[in-house]
Parts: C-alpha cells; structure tokens; sequence
C-alpha cells in the first residue's frame, strides 16, 4: 500500500530493454539513482512506486536501484516512455504504524515476503505489480498566482465513473484532489500549490505529456456493490428465479388483490 505522497524524485540512469544480467531477468529494465533516500531500508523483492507504479527492486547500492518492467506494465503505465535523465517520482511502500499523509493507492492484495533477518511486520514489501489504471495525456498547464492548473484528457470514458470533483486521484503516484470533470470530453484538472510542484515530476511535464492514473479504489469498490445489487433487483435468480424487483411488485399486486 501507497499514501501518494511522494518522498523523493531520482533520476532514470540506464535503460535496458533487453536486460541479460542476473537482476535484468532477461527482461526490460530501469536502473534508477540518486535515490538513498528511499535505500535506507530496502532488501531486494521490496516494492518502490515509480511514477505512482508499483515495481520490485531487484538489485541495489547505497544510491540506486535496478527495476524490472513487464510487458504489460510497459503497455498500461508511461513507464516506457521514461529517458535517461528523466526524473521519477518515488514512494516506498507504506510502513505499519506510520502516518498516513495522502489516501489509499496502489493496494495489492497479496502475501507479505518474510525472511529469518526481516519479520513481516517490520518490511515495506509486498508481491505482485502496479495498479495504475491508464495514461492521461496533459492538454493544458495555466498558471493562477503560484499555483498550476492540469488539465488531462483520458483515452477513453472507462476511468470517468471513478473521477468526481472533491476526490482522490493519483498522477504518476502523487496524491491529487480533483476539481472538475467533463465526461462528454473526457477530461479533468487538479490545482497543484507551489510546495508540491517543488516535490513532484509533473510540475516539469509539458502540455502532451503523459502521466500514470490511478483511481480511488474505493469508488471502484462502490460502483461495484451498487452494480450488483441493481443485478439482483432487476436480473434473474438461478434457474429463473424471479428477480427482487418482480418478486415486490407481486407482493404488492396481491395485497392489493390485482392477482
């Protein structure tokens, strides 16, 4: 689990699409440095979010550290875009017992790792890859005072349901509140104060840009329920069972007498 607020910006220092090493895995990969800030305690198979991405680290020194991408994250993330140079955003998975700054991102319901030298409860790591939704691409910066407005335009209108003026969202991992939403056009702005654009990549992103989202789970947990409760108001039971709905009206109908 993730808090969206981001503890440090590396730096992308090598890319390898086809990485032969022992920690490339034969694999795509992303080596990324002046990054101890985020080292202190890691371990190898520990999760770091780059860019709101959740990834495994699979070698590391005192200032850097390897990641391995896979295909399908290169395909739903920006993360294939990234060049040498390029600054990330980068959180470490979220502690037990630590504050919680931002709102719930990047939740993978998986096994905790342990080892003899690193009780469960004290590792920041966790199995499994990001769950950023889709890339937005920026289609307008404004500034207002010392703030900067973003606009994103989504690719496609499956993200929109989760995406409400007052909520949560993550961009490229950062914790973000929305202000407004066209859902005939597909986009949304945030508002970035002038202490976080000091803290993030986005600020140094430019219109066409494009940056990882990730929705507010809980939303997609609550348009689920709801979704299945019109299922059992409006649909069928097993082996043609009459639904709720119907099952009401004819109650009602022979109160009444009607049948």
């Amino acid at each position: 689990m993730f808090t969206g607020i981001i503890e440090h910006m590396g730096t992308v220092v090598s890319i390898v699409p086809q990485d032969t090493s022992s920690s490339g895995g034969n694999g795509w990969s992303v080596t990324v440095g002046d990054s101890s800030v985020v080292l202190t305690d890691c371990h190898i198979g520990d999760s770091i979010a780059v860019n709101g991405t959740c990834l495994t680290v699979t070698e590391f020194d005192k200032d850097w550290f390897k990641l391995g991408i896979a295909p399908e994250t290169l395909r739903k993330t920006n993360l294939g875009d990234l060049k040498v140079g390029d600054k990330v955003n980068l959180e470490r998975a979220m502690a037990a017992g630590q504050r919680f700054g931002g709102h719930m991102v990047q939740v993978l319901f998986s096994l905790f790792r342990s080892c003899a030298h690193c009780p469960s409860e004290s590792r920041r790591t966790k199995t499994g890859v990001g769950h950023v939704d889709s890339p937005a691409t920026i289609t307008s910066i404004t500034p207002e005072e010392n703030s900067l407005w973003f606009r994103f335009t989504l690719p496609d209108s499956s993200l929109l349901p989760y995406i409400i003026p007052k909520g949560f969202i993550a961009i490229d991992g950062t914790s973000l509140t929305v202000c407004d939403v066209n859902d005939r056009e597909r986009w949304f702005t945030i508002m970035m104060i002038a202490h976080t654009q000091n803290h993030v990549v986005q600020a140094k992103k430019q219109v066409g840009d494009r940056v990882n989202i990730e929705v507010d789970m809980v939303g997609k947990y609550a348009l689920k329920h709801v979704e299945g409760l019109f299922a059992g108001l409006t649909g069928k039971g097993r082996e043609g069972e009459e639904s709720i709905l119907e099952k009401l009206v004819r109650n009602v109908l022979e109160e009444k007498g009607k049948i």
